[in-house]
């Protein structure tokens, strides 16, 4: 696979296969991205792999706080509290086209808050991924996050994989820090659901669109 191609490939993938991943490639993995850009070589992202009975009971924990309703502070705000156009339209068309795939019309909030939940399960992804920053680390820092991660989702799917970036784990900030004993002076990002894609799940099936260049580059060579 050429770069252009796991490019073309990496998507969000929200249903994955009951079918273990061989550690040793996620470590690979996880290890050569690392080759990723990082301002002074600074390197400033924490990564914490877990699967297994690890994994599972972690699962276990979050279901009941969602089940309980409970709520934490969010790390950050994952989106501008103002969010204007056409940044405001591109978010509310993915995501009805999400749930356009899975069936579920805007009227049914509670379907929709269930299959939400979904993400919190990983999807059933057998390997779970966690991306942390220190504190004290700025924007820049914040972007070499970004980097890395993306050079990992290439990796990902070059190896065969498929995964999920998650953001959505900075809504649990507490239940993740503690779970993974974080020390203090670290926060969390996001999180990652790796494993072999599902096929059969209709939400797999959605391919988000992309506005045409002109909208968002322009070019002088004079």
């Amino acid at each position: 696979m050429t770069v252009a191609e796991a490019v073309l490939a990496r998507r969000s993938v929200r249903g994955f296969l009951d079918k273990p991943v061989d550690p040793a490639l996620i470590r690979r993995l996880v290890e050569l991205a690392a080759r990723a850009p990082s301002g002074g070589n600074l390197q400033s992202w924490h990564i914490d792999v877990v699967g297994g009975a690890a994994l599972a009971a972690f699962k276990r924990e979050i279901a009941a706080k969602i089940m309980a309703g409970e709520r934490e502070q969010p790390a950050y705000d994952i989106y501008p509290l103002e969010l204007d156009d056409p940044y405001r339209t591109r978010r509310f068309e993915i995501g009805e086209a999400m749930y356009g795939h899975v069936g579920i019309p805007r009227e049914d909030r509670p379907a929709r808050r269930a299959w939400f939940a979904r993400n919190f399960a990983f999807f059933g992804a057998p390997v779970a991924l966690f991306c942390t920053v220190g504190r004290g680390m700025g924007p820049p820092q914040w972007s070499d996050l970004g980097m890395y991660l993306q050079t990992l989702m290439l990796l990902i799917v070059d190896a065969g994989l498929a995964c999920c970036p998650q953001e959505c784990w900075a809504m649990y900030p507490e239940t993740v820090t503690r779970f993974l004993r974080t020390p203090p002076e670290r926060m969390l990002f996001c999180g990652m659901a790796i494993g072999y894609e599902d096929p059969d799940e209709p939400a797999n099936r959605l391919r988000s669109s992309r506005a045409p260049v002109q909208e968002w580059a322009s070019f002088r060579f004079d």
